[in-house]
């Protein structure tokens, strides 16, 4: 599955399945999202990362697409990102 960078950071992944195609947007939830077209796809888990899913080659809009990958790099030339949250190391009792 192939993945998609601008200045050696992850933008847009695309990965085919059985019911649908999806691309994923490495910092979607600080996109715009004007059509409503993205998802969580690990709700609970993921913090940044947001998918977009299609079932037909009906569906596939390649300007909106444009619009959302363009914006995706925008984030980056900006430096705009969700980081990840780095876990508490575990208390151990000393007993």
């Amino acid at each position: 599955m192939p993945c998609y960078t601008y200045n050696g950071q992850n933008v847009v992944g695309i990965g085919g399945f059985k019911s649908y195609l999806g691309l994923w947007f490495f910092q979607g939830a600080l996109l715009k999202d004007k059509k409503h077209v993205l998802i969580n796809a690990q709700e609970g888990t993921t913090k940044a990362l947001r998918q977009w899913r299609t079932q037909s080659a009906k569906e596939i809009k390649p300007a909106a697409i444009k619009t959302y990958v363009r914006e995706a790099i925008q984030l980056v030339k900006d430096g705009k990102k969700i980081g990840s949250q780095k876990k508490k190391p575990l208390a151990v009792s000393p007993n």
